[in-house]
């Protein structure tokens, strides 16, 4: 059996456009894994923050945000929100911007190191970003961050210490040092099988496409791209 494909996604939690692309990621896979000859992948997860100076409260909403973080005017912000809304919902998503928390994300990111030495980060992954995006939960603060731990079956007390301790905030730095290194300035940003960059929440066909070239490459046969 050929080895499995590794998918390195370099995101951030407070990226609307990093969910989309997670789940149009998740429907691509969904789709080669029905082929006869399925493509075995591997997806891990990797640190960026877009916004690190952003304070763990922000006062204001996420269109007071955007407007002062991309100096435009309320207006704009408010459609550049439903726009991202109206892609999200094709995604199967449901933002909900009037009640999201804008805030820092490196104590997030920290956790999401501490759930992938226990082996569930892609469960992490998953449940911060609808605790942000969809139900308006804090995720600047530990006691959030210790709560969703625990409802992915983390051990609440480790996550703690790992969180107050700082512990895995190297983790965090070395992948942001790997972003610079590969040239990423934005996310999301998918490296697969370490030889294609992709930028931006691509549809699921692309996903699949790329995924079934690559497998058939290595069985030294032909692609074929409209499978599914």
């Amino acid at each position: 059996m050929s080895e499995a494909i590794k998918i390195d996604v370099w995101s951030d939690i407070a990226c609307p456009w990093c969910y989309i692309g997670k789940r149009n990621l998740e429907r691509g896979l969904a789709e080669v894994s029905t082929d006869p000859d399925a493509p075995q992948v591997e997806v891990e997860y990797h640190s960026f923050e877009l916004s690190p100076d952003t304070p763990v409260d922000f006062e204001g909403s996420q269109m007071d945000y955007l407007s002062q973080h991309k100096a435009i005017s309320r207006e704009q912000a408010q459609q550049m929100l439903e726009r991202v809304t109206g892609v999200a919902a094709e995604a199967g998503l449901s933002y909900r911007f009037d009640l999201l928390q804008h805030t820092n994300t490196v104590k997030a990111h920290e956790l999401l190191h501490f759930a992938k030495a226990q082996g569930r980060q892609l469960e992490m992954v998953e449940r911060l970003m609808s605790a942000y995006f969809v139900e308006g939960r804090h995720l600047g603060r530990t006691d959030e961050l210790v709560s969703l731990a625990s409802e992915v079956g983390l051990p609440a007390d480790e996550a703690r210490a790992a969180l107050e301790s700082q512990r895995h905030l190297g983790d965090v730095r070395a992948d942001q040092e790997q972003a610079a290194a590969y040239g990423i300035n934005g996310v999301p940003f998918f490296v697969i099988d370490g030889q294609y960059g992709v930028s931006g929440a691509q549809p699921p066909a692309a996903f699949a496409q790329i995924t079934r070239q690559l497998w058939a490459e290595r069985a030294g046969q032909p692609a074929n791209v409209s499978a599914g």
